[in-house]
């Protein structure tokens, strides 16, 4: 006698495993909530309660703003603004493996954690992304400046989360495709062509003025007039749009629990080749630093999720650059931008690339200063090569600088990087955190901590990037003259870190942490 399950006894397996696997993430949560106590836990839910009024606020307060023929231009950017939202989370989920865990993979090797677990997790934790929240801000703040004060924007404002929502799941279901893809046999080419492809199709758009009427015909135009609607109450079109992006996200959620699972009974390539790989052994170093500065490079540029990262971030921005013609009076922008995000890869926790290898570093005898500046110098040169790499694919449409240009943009990319760096050092040392980046999803630090590093970098960024973007009208030396401090001040607060670094106590503490 067979004793297969039938299909009705299948079917409601996998309902049951649903529902348990969405119990579960409740479980995941109360446990790393469990793990943050005191100070932390305050400022936690000072977090959270930060963001959901900065959420409510950008969703209320520019429907009283002046309107005239701005509401009209804003109206008409609202369909392009929505597919620049799903393509950011496709990139962005596309990059990291499918979105972020929940459970470090360590962790979570001791806990029966279902992948469908792990993908309602990596939906939850999207949205915990400071890009993620300017982008829902900025397009909360759109709907209720066109749409004015009436009592119907709390409808206009549902219909826009519920895109928000749409977006998010749908990219994950591209990143866990395109994970899948990567882990199947000659799946390393296979993904590299198809982002070369999809480069390409970007390309041929703007080339040939085609990529404004594709926007315009896209679905997100009747997002957008539906979700207006909603300002004289339900109307057709709005439940209509409402059931379907209902539908829409709820279809999305489940494909990307099959494709999760598909996923993990597909070994991890990338980072088993790596971790398997033999390198043949190089020259002696000619002093300590050199082998100090050969170390860090290949923890970085020998992991998976770093290159990815690096490689998006170079190339994301001159894309966009490309596509929107920035002249070189916006470019200074652009460095901020990526040395940001470069720093929110691995350099806010900068001492967590030694993983359990810290213990053995920190015993070589090697002054604290040297290891120090060697963390200082690789950090920067990853930053300013990225950056570089921006601007190079920016200057394709922008075309030839004057000199006062190029010393605006060159300024700019060199302080913002060291202002980036001294940020990231000290917040490495003062906070450090156990976090193994083998994983294309691993992040350097908690989630909310990470919201929180990024919104400082992104706002002190922008705004040296905004005060060059003025300086490229001036004549050269106004850019060199307003460098000076910022490079002055950056390097002196680096020296401070130097210094704390070489106390053995605080310096046995970050060994300690990251070791962990």
């Amino acid at each position: 006698m067979s004793t297969a399950s039938s299909s009705t006894e299948a079917h409601a397996g996998r309902v049951a495993e649903a529902v348990r696997a969405a119990a579960d993430v409740g479980a995941l949560l109360s446990f790393r909530a469990s793990g943050v106590r005191g100070r932390s836990r305050r400022l936690a839910y000072a977090g959270l309660a930060t963001v959901l009024t900065l959420t409510v606020l950008a969703g209320w307060l520019p429907a009283y703003l002046p309107g005239g023929d701005r509401r009209t231009d804003v109206l008409s950017l609202l369909p392009s603004a929505m597919v620049g939202i799903l393509v950011i989370a496709i990139v962005s989920a596309a990059a990291s493996g499918g979105g972020r865990e929940l459970v470090p993979r360590d962790q979570a090797v001791a806990y029966p954690v279902s992948t469908t677990t792990d993908h309602l997790g990596a939906l939850l934790m999207a949205p915990l992304n400071i890009a993620w929240l300017l982008q829902a801000w900025t397009l909360l703040a759109a709907m209720a400046y066109v749409g004015g004060a009436y009592w119907g924007l709390v409808l206009t404002q549902l219909l826009t989360l519920l895109w928000l929502v749409t977006a998010t799941a749908l990219a994950q279901v591209v990143g866990w495709a395109l994970e899948w893809v990567r882990r199947g046999p000659h799946g390393t080419w296979a993904a590299r062509g198809l982002m070369v492809l999809a480069g390409l199709g970007g390309a041929y758009l703007v080339a040939a003025d085609r990529l404004v009427p594709l926007l315009q015909k896209s679905p997100t135009l009747q997002v957008s007039i539906a979700a207006l609607q909603g300002r004289t109450g339900v109307t057709p079109l709005y439940a209509k749009t409402f059931l379907v992006l209902l539908v829409v996200a709820a279809v999305a959620v489940v494909l990307g629990a099959v494709a999760a699972s598909a996923v993990n009974r597909r070994p991890a390539r990338d980072e088993l080749r790596l971790e398997t790989s033999t390198h043949q052994p190089r020259p002696h170093p000619g002093s300590d630093l050199v082998a100090m500065l050969r170390t860090d490079r290949v923890g970085i540029w020998r992991s998976v999720p770093l290159r990815r990262g690096l490689a998006v971030l170079a190339v994301m921005p001159g894309l966009v650059a490309i596509a929107g013609g920035l002249e070189w009076e916006m470019l200074p922008i652009l460095p901020g931008l990526v040395a940001s995000g470069g720093a929110l890869l691995f350099g806010v926790n900068a001492w967590c690339l030694d993983g359990r290898g810290a213990l053995w570093r920190d015993s070589l005898p090697v002054a604290p200063g040297l290891v120090f500046l060697s963390r200082v110098l690789v950090l920067v040169e990853v930053l300013l090569v990225a950056s570089a790499a921006t601007l190079v694919m920016a200057s394709l449409r922008a075309g030839l600088p004057t000199v006062d240009e190029l010393a605006a943009v060159t300024a700019a990319a060199l302080v913002v990087v060291l202002q980036v760096v001294s940020a990231s050092l000290r917040w490495s040392v003062r906070r450090p955190f156990g976090v193994d980046l083998r994983s294309a999803r691993a992040t350097p630090a908690p989630p909310l901590v990470m919201v929180g590093y990024s919104a400082r970098l992104a706002l002190s960024t922008t705004m040296v990037g905004l005060v060059f973007s003025l300086l490229v009208r001036l004549s050269w030396e106004w850019s060199v003259a307003v460098a000076v401090p910022f490079l002055l001040l950056s390097a002196w607060r680096l020296v401070r870190t130097a210094n704390a670094w070489g106390v053995p106590e605080v310096r046995s503490r970050v060994v300690a942490t990251v070791a962990a």
